[in-house]
Order: structure tokens, then C-alpha cells, then sequence
């Protein structure tokens, strides 16, 4: 991983301090007893329990490698403030597209969750949102052609 800063909420890091926790106290060690029990079968080359537990712990370890990285250089956004600031990192967004509001959260990329309302601030509409106020119109490039959206209100 390089040293790109890596912008997440509390909320955010905790959730991946969590998954660390969990990965390293909790799954980890269960892998790693079914990795010694399948060994203990006999003939490796043809144990299908000891390659699919060697994967699992693989995987794990990477995963675990990862979130240290990703802990180290994370970076912790506060929301947006008081209601009427400029949209940054963090802050809540109403927007009005086409008479219709839709309500995004601008985060950091590893926290983008387009199910959840998150945008990554990396994002075209997040790119165009972040610096801008309440009743400021953005546009965006869309495959449907451009679209407009103006600023009701940012928290």
C-alpha cells in the first residue's frame, strides 16, 4: 500500500477495528485449529479440509496485513458541522435533482457505500460537491447524459 491517506468517520474506523479484532482473535485461531486437525489426517496432498483451511487462514492473513495498513494511515473525518457550512469530508448533503431529494454522506473511498447513501469525496459527484454551499448547482457527466443537482442543505 502506498502512503495515501486514508480518510474514514469514528464510525468507520471502529468498524474496521472490529473486523480486525474479530479476524484476529476469533477466526483466525478457529482456522488455524482446523488447519492442524486436517494435517493431522495424514496425506496432505489429497486433503481437501487442509488446501480449503491453508486458503481460509491465506486469506485471513492478507486481510489482516491489510487493516493494519489501512489503521496506521487512517485518517478520522468529523461530519460536516453546523448546518449551512461548506460540504466537506463528512458532511450530509440534501440535493435536489429533477424536483426529487436524495440525501448523500460524503466519506472517504473505503467507506463508499452507494446502498447507504455514502459517496466516496473521489467520486464525480463527490469531486463536484465537496467545497460547495447550500443553493450552489453541480453537474455531472452521466451515461444518461448531464445532470443537475443544487444544494438544499449541508450538515
Amino acid at each position: 500500500m502506498d502512503d495515501k491517506k486514508i480518510y474514514l468517520t469514528r464510525e468507520g474506523l471502529e468498524d474496521l477495528k472490529k473486523e480486525y479484532q474479530e479476524l484476529a482473535k476469533i477466526k483466525r485461531p478457529d482456522v488455524l485449529t482446523r488447519v492442524s486437525q486436517a494435517r493431522d489426517l495424514g496425506d496432505l496432498s489429497e486433503n481437501a479440509e487442509y488446501v480449503a483451511a491453508r486458503e481460509e487462514l491465506s486469506f485471513i492473513d492478507g486481510r489482516l496485513d491489510e487493516l493494519e495498513e489501512l489503521l496506521k494511515q487512517a485518517i478520522v473525518i468529523n461530519g460536516g458541522g453546523r448546518p449551512g457550512n461548506t460540504v466537506k469530508l463528512g458532511s450530509t448533503v440534501t440535493l435536489n435533482i429533477k424536483r426529487k431529494k436524495e440525501i448523500f454522506t460524503v466519506v472517504g473511498e473505503w467507506e463508499a457505500d452507494p446502498k447507504e447513501r455514502k459517496i466516496s469525496h473521489e467520486s464525480p459527484l463527490g469531486k463536484a460537491l465537496i467545497g460547495k454551499k447550500v443553493g450552489d448547482k453541480v453537474e455531472i457527466e452521466a451515461p444518461a447524459g448531464k445532470v443537475i443537482y443544487s444544494i438544499v442543505s449541508v450538515h
